[in-house]
């Protein structure tokens, strides 16, 4: 073999590896920068404790027997008034025979405020400090045809005949009081879920001192009582509703009576 043949097998062979080399280059994938993956430092954990709650949703008046169950609570979630089962392991059975003083709702932590026991009076611990409890004679016709309920408002109207020596007389009507809780119809405490509204025949009113003389000479005046229900809103101070009310309290010290005689409408001032 001549020195020309060996020069071209040379070159060939050099061509063949740097194409081999160039070939593993463009294989072989970039190296990738390192991914450093640095793992979030672990919450700890939320701290629970047994709270006693209401297992159902219980109506004002309600016992509490077979409503009571623990739960797990969020230990920086629970107030002072709440029950543990650590401080007060037989409180469901302590509070066996208690009452519902307020509606509770299902899940919500009972409070020990919020209870009485079946011996003592009812009507006295619902009713606020300085409050008087009296009851009116009601029908369906003077009580919004039956609608009226345990907790809504009405205002007191009293109707009267006025002799006045003509046949028949003046019908004399007056708003007495405003803006009365009721507090029951006849023995109904509060509706009950499911049940149809029962037409009762007394309803007992949340009156202060004042309110309570007021009614009971009303009451022996009056031919007829008439319960006027008003909106949810005139009760709940801090609204328009109730704002409006106020000033028809103060408007109403006029003390403005309306009379009604053969179909005609009089408003007449009484002077104080």
């Amino acid at each position: 073999m001549n020195r020309a043949q060996l020069i071209v097998i040379a070159a060939a062979a050099l061509a063949a590896v740097g194409a081999g080399f160039v070939a593993l280059n463009l294989s072989t994938p970039e190296p990738q920068e390192p991914v450093i993956i640095t793992a979030a430092p672990a919450e700890p954990p939320v701290k629970l404790a047994d709270v006693l709650v209401a297992s159902r949703d219980l109506p004002m008046g309600m016992g509490v027997d077979s409503a009571l169950s623990w739960q797990k609570w969020p230990v920086d979630g629970i107030g002072d008034s709440f029950i543990r089962r650590s401080q007060r392991p037989d409180a469901i059975e302590e509070l066996k025979g208690s009452i519902a003083r307020q509606a509770y709702f299902a899940g919500e932590p009972i409070r020990e405020a919020k209870l009485i026991k079946s011996e003592s009076g009812f009507l006295s611990a619902v009713l606020p400090s300085g409050k008087r409890a009296v009851s009116v004679q009601i029908a369906a016709a003077t009580a919004a045809g039956g609608f009226i309920l345990p907790n809504d408002h009405v205002d007191v109207i009293m109707s009267r005949r006025k002799d006045d020596g003509t046949t028949g007389g003046q019908i004399v009507t007056e708003t007495v009081l405003r803006n009365l809780r009721v507090l029951a119809i006849d023995q109904t405490i509060d509706e009950a879920d499911g049940q149809r509204t029962v037409i009762g025949s007394t309803a007992t009113l949340e009156v202060d001192a004042d309110q309570a003389e007021a009614l009971t000479a009303a009451q022996q005046m009056a031919d007829r009582f008439v319960l006027s229900l008003r909106s949810l809103a005139d009760s709940v101070p801090g609204t328009p509703g109730y704002a409006a009310f106020l000033l028809a309290e103060e408007k109403a010290k006029n003390n403005d009576i309306r009379l009604v005689r053969y179909g005609k409408i009089q408003d007449v001032r009484v002077s104080q």
